[in-house]
């Protein structure tokens, strides 16, 4: 029972907090913006060849405020917004009404985790395995070339690398394609045919996600193993004669790891926000692709449900990890 007053209950409450927060701040952000959703749709059904006397056009905007949410006072608009938050109502898209937002962002969703999960995985094993041996044999010269390496590539933005690897590998080396998820034709299905095509058309997106990436991991992997490496109690077992790979993966990989993984699983929760720039390079039909739509069109409902959800799930994730916490590391407690 102390543990879960003292530990459990604020933190939990503190959960709730952060996506209250983080919801209301989604909230007032779209109303300052000067793209107007009402007169968007206007415009799109009046270039359609529609004309609306200045009665019908009244009537029609004020339909369309009740329908988006945008009718009465700011505080009406957003006791209305939570009210649907907390019932799992969304509300429709703007921009591809009637679709409901849920239906849209649940469209896209697996294709951003297909993508942001393994490409993570896959920037995370790599940059923590060879990071700690570049720190763990620091002197040697293969390490001080890898660390260069890891330094060239890690403060390059997500869309500079994209553009970069679709440069060489798509238009000097042809090997792969540069836009898309799918082959034109490929129906999606449990087969190997549809497995083979989306990783092929994965793959340059994949990569540049895992180059900058495994730069930020390798670095900040490298400079902990060489710190660790350092403390008394690696000295100690050194100087008892421990093998090196005891001393190297028990002794300084593993404690070494424990901050990585709390960038882990913060990493893993900013999925759902998906690599915008890196999905929008590529032509990606993920998250990331519809949220920039949603910016572009001033679409409030699938603008804030996007955010909503990735709030949520950096707020789930960061909880996670504290409950969690202990089980990782013995030396920590709730307390």
């Amino acid at each position: 029972m102390g543990i879960l007053r003292e530990y459990l209950i604020p933190r939990f409450f503190t959960f709730l907090f952060v996506i209250f927060f983080g919801m209301t701040i989604v909230f007032l952000i779209p109303r300052f913006t000067p793209l107007s959703p009402v007169i968007s749709t206007i415009n799109r059904i009046q270039a359609n060849g529609e004309i609306y006397d200045p009665a019908s056009l009244s009537q029609l905007m004020g339909s369309l405020n009740a329908l988006y949410g945008l009718k009465g006072t700011l505080l009406d608009q957003y006791v209305g917004f939570l009210t649907r938050a907390l019932t799992g109502n969304l509300g429709p898209s703007l921009t591809y009404y009637p679709t409901s937002v849920n239906s849209i962002i649940l469209r896209a969703l697996p294709w951003t985790i297909g993508l942001l999960l393994m490409s993570t995985l896959i920037a995370w094993l790599l940059g923590n395995f060879i990071g700690g041996l570049a720190g763990y044999f620091s002197q040697k010269k293969s390490a001080k070339t890898l660390g260069i390496f890891a330094t060239v590539v890690y403060p390059i933005p997500y869309y500079i690398m994209a553009l970069l690897v679709v440069l060489v590998l798509s238009f000097e080396i042809p090997l792969f394609p540069s836009y898309g998820a799918l082959s034109i034709g490929t129906q999606i299905s449990f087969s190997l045919a549809f497995l083979s095509d989306y990783l092929y058309h994965a793959t340059l997106p994949a990569l540049s996600l895992v180059l900058v990436g495994y730069g930020w991991w390798f670095l900040s992997m490298r400079n902990l193993s060489a710190q660790t490496k350092s403390e008394d109690y690696v000295q100690f077992g050194e100087a008892m004669g421990l093998p090196q790979r005891k001393l190297l993966y028990k002794y300084v990989m593993r404690n070494s790891l424990l901050p990585q993984v709390t960038g882990l699983i913060l990493s893993l929760g900013f999925i759902f926000g998906g690599a915008m720039v890196t999905e929008v390079t590529f032509s990606y039909p993920g998250i990331g692709l519809v949220l920039e739509n949603a910016i572009l069109n001033g679409d409030y409902t699938l603008l804030m449900g996007i955010v909503t959800y990735a709030i949520i799930a950096v707020a789930l994730a960061a909880l996670v990890l504290d409950l969690i916490y202990p089980l990782i590391d013995p030396r920590i407690r709730y307390k």
